[in-house]
């Protein structure tokens, strides 16, 4: 018969080389967890100060009761980032902005002496691929089994596509030449070209999670439709600040 003491030392042996004995089918994994992440999703939000440059935003602001502030806007974007080296990404991405506000005209009033009211939107939506690098190691490796994220990872980038926006303005107006008011709406939309830079931070809260920090300016400009006719090209442009969280894949 076998001691008790005896049963119980094969039961711990037995329980430490399992124990020892490698997990092979989480080995087979190619999750991040064991190998570096192959990029990351990530969600921003914040401010898009738009530089409404141009001479239509010039005209709006002294006739109407408009200033430039008025044109920007919250922002939100969403990027896809590709891992090509440990420290470049392949990002695409995605961000809209929308401002509207009403207003009305600051030196005319119609036949009954009341204001002459309009409301003016303004949106735009830039679809980009970049080129992102970061200036040190984002994480690094321990052995084969393990991958931990550097604490901060700051990046640069810069890239371009293209924009869509659209500027209109609807409610009342006034003919100038004739001092009639009516009624109109006047819109200008479409796709341009834009180019963009960005700089910016990840601060990781596990291997999978990190908080996104980033400083973005967008350039873009384009031809206004028929209905602002005599205006030059219209400033799309502006600087963007935003946060959000990367989600590690």
């Amino acid at each position: 018969m076998i001691s008790r003491p005896v049963t119980w030392l094969g039961v711990a042996v037995a329980a430490v080389l399992l124990a020892a004995t490698p997990a092979h089918p989480q080995d087979a994994g190619n999750g991040f967890l064991f190998k570096a992440p192959a990029g990351a999703v990530t969600l921003r939000g914040g401010f898009d100060r738009a530089n409404a440059g141009s001479d239509l935003f010039s005209f709006a602001t002294e006739q109407l009761t408009l200033k430039r502030r008025d044109f920007s806007a919250i922002t939100f974007a969403a990027d896809v980032d590709y891992r090509v080296t440990p420290r470049l990404d392949a990002s695409f991405g995605v961000s809209v902005s929308r401002s509207t506000m009403p207003s009305e005209f600051r030196h005319w009033l119609d036949n009954n002496n009341r204001s002459i009211e309009q409301t003016t939107e303004f949106i735009r939506v830039p679809l980009t691929t970049s080129v992102k690098m970061y200036l040190a190691e984002p994480g690094r490796s321990v052995g084969h089994f393990a991958w931990i994220p550097s604490r901060y990872a700051p990046y640069v980038g810069a890239g371009g596509g293209v924009l869509w926006y659209r500027f209109e303005q609807s409610g009342d107006f006034i003919d100038f030449a004739t001092t009639r008011v009516f009624p109109d709406d006047f819109r200008s939309q479409g796709w341009t070209p834009t180019l963009q830079a960005f700089v910016g931070t990840d601060v990781s809260l596990n291997p999978r999670l990190a908080v996104t920090t980033e400083a973005r300016y967008q350039w873009a400009r384009s031809r206004l439709d028929r209905d602002f006719s005599g205006f030059n090209r219209i400033d799309l442009s502006g600087f963007a600040l935003t946060a959000g969280i990367s989600i590690r894949y």
